[in-house]
């Protein structure tokens, strides 16, 4: 999404020509028929790094929606939300981000008016399913977590379909009223002209808590609950553990003075990183009757630094799930919550004085990134993701 014109009150265009000028105030510079309101330097460096955002955005999430559809541990159906997200994002890197970028640095929008208007409907479209995906994958996690029996029968493939298309319907329904009248566009348009989202108040409300507050307060709610679910499993998992390993209730087969304990069965990791697994709860067996991975001393020492041990996977757990939350829903705000601030305030705030061109700019590609980093976020504590992309990299070399 964008705000309004990197620089609105910009001088006329500058003759024709490829010449550099750096004499003019502020260090700014000819390039063809443009005046570039900043120094080559920071032209360059500006090129430089929006190109690579655009770039790496592009081919990050090309690799998820490869991975979902190519992988065959991949092909489940909770990662469709995932290829979704993923399809909102690339969307937003090719059709977004290229013409951003070129507003961004030229400081003007010389594409026309029904380019800048198709421009803006897609941002708005594409972020606000990027958000919504968010928020769908939070829900289905919370119910995979809450209601794991019935839910793993109730996640069918005609249901996370109709999820999805539902996020896509909704974003559509708010990226779309400005193309019908619900704007305060100019109708003459130039070169000077900004090309800038609707300042109208009444769809200022309706399209930030639609995109953004709604979704916000919705993952907060799923993201805590989810938090304190994981916690208190795993709290009650460690303190089964520790009563079975209890002196005073703990059996053993006798094996030339040895204790036979069985650990744990590992729960394998799921396919989008934050779900649960096969429970562990059941993993002590009746008597040692199967062959037994790890032998105990038969003495106190032993038994309480096996205990100690469980206690410090449990632990050691619960801190993983709730350092991958916090990275989502963090990366989440940190990257939007500046936008939507200032999409909010401004309008409603006349004797507010506006932010400078770069500040706009900077807090405008904040918002982008996000979608640079959910593919990273959604697969970098998930093994399947990361075997997936590293042999998909790997196959052109074959």
């Amino acid at each position: 999404m964008t705000v309004s014109s990197p620089a609105e009150n910009q001088s006329a265009p500058a003759p024709p020509g490829w010449a550099f000028d750096v004499s003019r105030s502020g260090g700014g510079f000819v390039l063809a028929d443009l005046e570039i309101e900043m120094p080559v330097w920071e032209f360059v460096l500006s090129v430089v790094l929006l190109s690579t955002i655009t770039v790496f955005t592009i081919v990050g999430n090309a690799l998820v929606i490869l991975s979902v559809f190519s992988y065959r541990p991949l092909r489940i159906v909770q990662n469709f939300f995932i290829a979704s997200l993923a399809v909102a994002d690339l969307t937003v890197a090719v059709f977004v981000l290229p013409l951003g970028a070129a507003y961004t640095i030229l400081g003007k929008w010389i594409f026309g008016l029904h380019l800048c208007r198709f421009w803006l409907t897609i941002d708005i479209l594409c972020c606000t399913a990027s958000i919504l995906n968010l928020c769908a994958i939070a829900l289905d996690r919370y119910w995979a977590i809450s209601d794991a029996i019935n839910y793993a029968q109730k996640r069918t493939r005609r249901r996370v379909l109709v999820m999805i298309g539902l996020v896509w319907a909704i974003s559509v329904v708010i990226c779309l009223p400005p193309l019908f009248g619900w704007n305060d566009w100019a109708e003459a348009f130039s070169r000077d002209t900004p090309c800038a989202p609707t300042k109208q108040k009444g769809y200022v409300v309706f399209s930030s808590v639609g995109s953004f507050y709604c979704p916000l307060l919705i993952m907060a709610v799923l993201n805590v609950k989810i938090f304190r679910s994981i916690r208190s499993r795993l709290r009650k998992r460690a303190s089964r553990h520790s009563q079975v390993l209890d002196l005073g209730n703990i059996r053993f087969s006798r094996i030339d003075h040895l204790s036979t304990y069985t650990a744990p069965t590992p729960t394998r990791p799921a396919s989008n990183g934050m779900h649960a697994g096969r429970p562990d709860d059941d993993a002590l067996q009746n008597g040692g009757a199967k062959r037994n991975d790890l032998t105990l001393p038969d003495d106190d020492n032993g038994i309480q630094q096996v205990i100690r041990r469980t206690r410090k996977i449990s632990l050691s757990k619960e801190r993983r799930a709730a350092r991958t939350l916090g990275i989502i829903m963090g990366a989440f705000v940190v990257c939007w919550l500046p936008f939507f601030l200032m999409y909010v305030i401004l309008p409603f705030c006349r004797t507010c004085a506006p932010p400078s061109p770069r500040l706009i700019n900077f807090i405008i590609w904040l918002g982008y990134i996000n979608s640079a980093l959910n593919p990273v976020i959604y697969t970098f504590f998930n093994q399947d993701f990361s075997k997936a992309i590293a042999k998909i990299l790997r196959r052109p070399g074959k």
